[in-house]
């Protein structure tokens, strides 16, 4: 048995997200049922870095593959590729240490959320539409409230009592591409629908609909507030799993130009 890792990009909308259901079409659902048609007879194995959800989109999901063959990485990645659909691509695979653990080797996740200030034929699937007009510079004093060790509980549908709700957010970047705002946040991990709601909350702030005074007390206290403002799971991507050594990517650039 030999373990590979395998860097992967999707678009999620077809898809109910990262992990296997046995009544849902998911990414790694699809990625063991090709898997089993390459390496036939052989057992296989294909573990995230972490779950996507409904919806959401990766640029550069990470995961380790368990199986015994004598295949090429590059071939691997060929046979994979040949028989994916078209919104599922394997980016590249190489054989590494048996140790390597896709989830618990990461250091630190980055997601891009992408809102968009116009209404769009060919982004549609990519973007969150936001009517209303957005303060800029709001959004970005409201992130500040998200940064450092932060406990997340109001913010996720995960259970407390079964993992820690506590999450280091490492930065969170903004940048303006033609109609597009885009947010990147960087943390240790995250939480189930985490991202969307940090969101949801930020584009709130840029309404003008919710004081940045406010933020506080959805971290310090249990809220319904960050549920009722998820952000849509169309805008997110997940954009790099970094392991030791791994640099983050400088620019932060748009998925689509509108």
């Amino acid at each position: 048995m030999a373990r590979y890792k395998l860097l992967i990009e999707y678009d999620g909308t077809r898809y109910s997200g990262w992990q296997k259901q046995y009544n849902a079409k998911t990414i790694q659902g699809v990625l063991l049922t090709v898997a089993g048609e390459i390496f036939k007879g052989e057992r296989v194995d294909i573990q995230g870095s972490g779950r996507t959800d409904i919806g959401v989109h990766a640029l550069c999901q990470a995961a380790h593959l368990d199986v015994k063959t004598m295949i090429a990485p590059h071939i691997i990645r060929m046979k994979f590729n040949d028989a994916l659909p078209k919104d599922i691509n394997i980016l590249n695979v190489e054989k590494t240490h048996p140790n390597f653990h896709a989830r618990h080797d990461a250091i630190s996740r980055s997601y891009l959320y992408q809102i968009s200030r116009r209404r769009t034929s060919f982004g549609k699937n990519y973007v969150w539409w936001i009517k209303d007009k957005l303060d800029f510079n709001t959004m970005i004093k409201a992130s500040e409230y998200f940064k450092g060790m932060k406990n997340f509980a109001s913010f996720t549908d995960d259970n407390p009592g079964e993992k820690s709700t506590k999450v280091l957010i490492e930065d969170i970047q903004f940048a303006e591409s033609g109609d597009l705002i885009l947010i990147r946040i960087i943390g240790s991990h995250f939480l189930w629908k985490m991202v969307r709601r940090m969101v949801g909350v930020i584009a709130e702030a840029g309404r003008g609909k919710l004081d940045v005074r406010n933020i506080p007390a959805l971290l310090n206290s249990d809220s319904a507030l960050p549920a009722l403002l998820t952000a849509p799971p169309s805008g997110l991507f997940l954009e790099q799993v970094l392991y030791k050594g791994d640099k983050l990517k400088e620019q932060l650039l748009p998925l689509i130009c509108i």
